[in-house]
Parts: structure tokens; C-alpha cells; sequence
């Protein structure tokens, strides 16, 4: 436990480096790829994204979830990613390689789809090389590239903002 303190706080620290060496937004000219960051003790209800997605019409191995655990006994196959703390190294290090692929796929958007300040749920957000980041959190303004001040448990407003925004965008 003294440990976890001492490992989170190197990987806040590298989260701070990152956002300090943060490159400029691009936004695409229509949205074809997206994927989501899901905090399961917040949010477990995986069908509901794979709705949005067709209402998006989007295909399935163009949207990918990412799920984070808490408990390894919690883990369920129905999640695309999944990823528990210890997944997480030292200084931003990740050890494993399903989350390094989700982070390290070029969606066009990210939905951050949490409000619980976690390091690990942190980091993998600002590590991703989505093109375009959207949260739910306002824990730092410099996560994301659209915050939508809402509730985990306000999905169907959810829905309705992402899709206006999108639309202004000029994404969908």
C-alpha cells in the first residue's frame, strides 16, 4: 500500500510532463474511429456504447472499450480492453499489452467515460493518441479537448450532447 502512494505519484508526475509537452488538436474531417475509457466501478453497461455506436453507424472493430477494474475478480470477457492497477508501472510504464494497443490506436475520438479522479484512468487518457478527447471530469482542463459536465449515470443526456457536438464539429 505505502508503495501504491509512491508509484502514483511518479505516474502523476508523468501525466503533468505530458500535458506540458501536449501537441495541438487536430480534429478529422469525419469520424470513423472511437474509443471509449470506462471506469467499471462508475460505469459497467458495456451494450449501452455498443448502441451509440450504431446510432453513430459505426462497425464494431472500428470502436473499441477499455475497461478499468479495480478487483481482478470483477473481470467478465464481455469487455473489448480491460486493465487493472497493477497494469500500471512506475512513471507511466505500461505493462500490458491490450492497453498498450487501446492506447496506442489512432481513434478519432476518445470518450473518457468517468468521474472518479484515478491516476490510472488519468493516464491512460493523456497517453492515448486519439485525435480529439472528450470527458466526462473537469479534474484538468488540459485532458481533454470537449468536457461534458455531466454525471456517470446521465447516459441519455450523454448521448444527446455528443451527438450536438459532434454534429458542430463537423464529425458526423
Amino acid at each position: 500500500m505505502f508503495l501504491k502512494g509512491f508509484r502514483d505519484k511518479s505516474n502523476q508526475k508523468f501525466i503533468k510532463k505530458l500535458l506540458n509537452n501536449k501537441p495541438p488538436t487536430v480534429v478529422a474531417n469525419e469520424l470513423q474511429t472511437i474509443g471509449v475509457l470506462l471506469n467499471f466501478n462508475e460505469f459497467n453497461d458495456f451494450e449501452a456504447f455498443r448502441k451509440l455506436f450504431k446510432e453513430l453507424e459505426l462497425t464494431s472493430p472500428k470502436c473499441r472499450v477499455a475497461a478499468f477494474i479495480e478487483d481482478e475478480k470483477e473481470i467478465t470477457s464481455t469487455w473489448n480492453t480491460y486493465f487493472i492497477p497493477k497494469n500500471i508501472g512506475w512513471n507511466g510504464k505500461i505493462e500490458s499489452v491490450d492497453l498498450e494497443t487501446f492506447i496506442n490506436a489512432d481513434f478519432d475520438v476518445l470518450i473518457s467515460y468517468y468521474n472518479q479522479n484515478r491516476v490510472e484512468l488519468n493516464l491512460v487518457t493523456v497517453l492515448s493518441k486519439a485525435k480529439f478527447k472528450i470527458g466526462l471530469t473537469n479534474v484538468d482542463d488540459r485532458f481533454y479537448d470537449l468536457i461534458i459536465n455531466l454525471k456517470v449515470d446521465q447516459f441519455n443526456i450523454f448521448k444527446t450532447e455528443l451527438k450536438k457536438y459532434l454534429n458542430i464539429l463537423k464529425l458526423i
